[in-house]
């Protein structure tokens, strides 16, 4: 089962579509038609099921090392549910992930801008 193609990501104010561009086995891409934003959801299933689902934004951005030349940048943000086989419905996961998204959503996000400076 796949996701809905394409997949609306709002960055900054400004959404963006993600059509699909790769399915194969438990893993899929979808990518911004300029090549910049990336959501891939993937899934592997061993001694423990890891459900994953990966952020990777780049820009172009003058190089501060060369400040005449521009290059690349990119960033990568991601979700992992690492559960094990049996143990945790379904409902479980989604409330201990929901509980987490609340904290760092709280207050503007402070806590994510906070761990994104070092703090921990």
């Amino acid at each position: 089962m796949a996701f809905t193609d394409p997949l609306s990501i709002t960055i900054a104010g400004t959404t963006t579509s993600l059509p699909r561009v790769f399915t194969q086995g438990n893993k899929s891409m979808y990518e911004s038609n300029d090549g910049l934003i990336l959501v891939s959801p993937s899934h592997t299933y061993g001694t423990r099921n890891r459900h994953v689902i990966r952020l990777e934004q780049s820009k172009i951005t003058p190089n501060p090392f060369i400040p005449t030349q521009n290059t690349e940048v990119g960033l990568t943000a991601s979700v992992l549910l690492d559960v094990p086989k049996a143990g945790f419905s379904v409902a479980e996961i989604v409330a201990a992930w929901k509980g987490l998204s609340d904290m760092l959503a709280a207050s503007s996000y402070g806590m994510v801008t906070r761990l994104a400076g070092g703090e921990s």
